[in-house]
């Protein structure tokens, strides 16, 4: 059998590749056994996690030989994300584990001392090879693209050879590596194309339609006659390219939300949180009111996607106690989902050991599978992370490996974990009276004048305090490889008042992943006040969206007259 066939070394989502691939007309094929990735006319090869899991893997499954011998064959490759990295000698994410050594250069950690890792969200990629080979590959000018990952190919001086191989290259901080690789019929994004939008899309249009692959010598040729790119034109006017400076050019993200439930007709529909009433005012003949309506979540996370949402959080707030694992309405949802929107999806609520009704215990790590298989990038964990936490601290300020966060970080890389913590405020007079917490002043004075407060963890949708602080809270979910944290606050939540800055600001100098705010924005200018004020890469919201009481495109073009670089909104693309 010949045609475009998927490598899947069983780590993480590719269930938007596949949609993406389908949307665009094309059927894929998945490698089975070592002999199919000979059989392919295309070869794509998808990863994310950790590098020498991935290489293990495709060595454990004979994979790693023929896949070499099909990239020597000349016929078009795509590598994504960890598929590129696999390409190169080595990471220092795994020193021991060689990798495929196609490409020279040796893939390296960011430096967390300026910036969060890992680097999780929109930036752009500069061309080096000059902007028609870019263009043949799909890639826009000025276009950003959906990355997330913690090691990166750096350019240079010290990698000479790997300079030979990028198309385009990043900045994030201080810090510029290799984005893109293009040589003869090997072409690799360290960007995410699925989850990069219409723009990503389009990338792997070009490289599906075989644009990308221009042949051997036809690339020998393109190299030593590169061409120029004017800043602010797409117009090539010189035989000599001149690459402008590199800048950092990271954005904010804005995450919609959604919180689904089930009606009392059963229907998944999305409301309000379940720590507040969910219900409409008014009576039916169970004598409560009909459970709140905002939309259908497979449809509401399309319309944020078409409106410029840069990531979409689903947010479980039904048990589904009687309900076997396989059978749980969620993954459906994410399943459609991921037919039609192509930017992160994260799902939140049930990640965690799950009995069916009849007994079979499904492990976090399993539950977390079934979710990305389904079309998750990312799940969000909140009771049990933290319990996770309460016996982090027991043991000494150490993991034993058994909780979600360290089984499923291990599995498919510290990216895929994100922390939902639902913290409430406890005001005090002093520090002194509460020795044991991370105490701070509080944004607004208390009750009775107290001037100070510490944030207590919640469990159970915030229905039960514990005796652990956020700051405890996110240190040890960072140290135990957890890669972001999504921050909660039940005393801004519904207030349309703004954002907990003392809050938001205390928990990003603590840690050095990234950190998501939520809860309390109602106007476009609280965006701007959070990014401005605390730094946070992310900032979440969910209601204002759902009612347009606040446009998404609002709050982009806010934060752009103020000088917030964001991620602009993309033109569908024409199929």
């Amino acid at each position: 059998m010949s045609g475009i066939y998927l490598l899947d070394y069983g780590a993480g989502n590719v269930r938007s590749l596949v949609n993406a691939v389908k949307k665009l007309g094309y059927d894929i094929t998945f490698v089975k056994d070592p002999s199919d990735i000979l059989k392919a006319d295309k070869l794509i090869f998808p990863g994310v996690g950790a590098f020498g899991s991935a290489m293990t893997s495709l060595v454990t499954k004979g994979y790693a030989e023929p896949l070499k011998q099909y990239i020597a064959s000349n016929k078009p490759f795509m590598g994504i994300c960890v598929g590129m990295q696999t390409l190169f000698e080595g990471s220092d994410e795994s020193p021991s584990v060689p990798g495929l050594g196609v490409i020279p250069g040796r893939v390296q950690l960011f430096d967390s001392t300026t910036k969060a890792v890992p680097h999780m969200g929109w930036n752009t990629a500069r061309t080096i090879q000059g902007l028609e080979r870019a263009q043949n590959c799909g890639l826009e000018y000025k276009r950003t693209y959906y990355f997330v990952h913690s090691f990166a190919i750096p350019f240079n001086e010290g990698s000479p050879e790997a300079k030979e191989w990028a198309l385009t290259t990043t900045q994030y901080g201080d810090q510029v590596f290799i984005s893109s690789v293009r040589r003869g019929n090997v072409f690799c994004t360290q960007f995410h194309p699925e989850k990069s939008g219409f723009a990503g899309v389009n990338v792997l249009k070009a490289f599906l339609s075989g644009e990308t692959a221009i042949g051997v010598e036809a690339d020998v040729a393109a190299l030593t006659a590169p061409q120029i790119l004017v800043p602010g034109s797409l117009s090539i006017l010189a035989p000599s390219y001149v690459p402008e400076p590199s800048k950092d050019e990271f954005t904010k993200r804005i995450v919609a939300c959604l919180d689904v439930r089930a009606n009392d007709q059963g229907d998944l529909v999305v409301t309000k949180g379940d720590q507040y009433d969910v219900r409409e005012q008014g009576s039916s003949e169970s004598g409560k009111g009909d459970v709140r309506n905002l939309g259908k979540p497979v449809e509401l996370a399309r319309r944020y996607f078409e409106e410029g949402a840069d990531e979409i959080t689903f947010l479980n707030i039904t048990s589904f106690r009687n309900c076997p694992l396989m059978d749980t309405p969620m993954l459906e949802v994410l399943r459609r989902a991921s037919e039609t929107v192509f930017v992160p999806l994260t799902i939140g609520g049930g990640i965690k050991d799950v009995v069916d009704p009849d007994g079979k215990l499904h492990p976090a790590l399993e539950v977390a599978g079934e979710y990305f298989r389904s079309g998750a990038d990312k799940v969000s964990i909140g009771s049990d992370a933290v319990y996770a936490a309460e016996k982090f601290y027991a043991l000494g300020g150490r993991g034993d490996g058994t909780s979600a966060i360290e089984t499923i970080a291990h599995a498919y890389g510290s990216q895929a974990v994100v922390i939902s913590v639902d913290p409430k405020k406890i005001y005090v007079n002093s520090p002194s009276d509460a020795p044991t917490h991370h105490v701070i002043e509080a944004q607004q004075p208390g009750p009775n004048g107290e001037k100070y407060c510490w944030y207590q963890c919640t469990v159970s949708g915030g229905r039960e305090g514990r005796d652990l602080d956020v700051r405890q809270l996110v240190v040890a979910c960072q140290t135990l490889g957890a890669g972001e944290i999504l921050l909660n606050s039940m005393d801004q939540d519904g207030m349309k008042q703004g954002y907990d800055l003392k809050l938001i600001q205390d928990v990003r100098e603590a840690i050095r992943i990234p950190v998501i705010a939520s809860s309390g924005a109602g106007a476009a200018q609280h965006f701007v006040d959070v990014f401005q004020k605390t730094g946070v890469e992310a900032a979440l919201a969910a209601g204002i969206f759902h009612r347009r009481e606040v446009p998404l495109e609002e709050v982009k073009e806010t934060c752009k007259k103020n000088n917030i670089r964001v991620r602009n909104i993309d033109a569908p693309l024409a199929l």
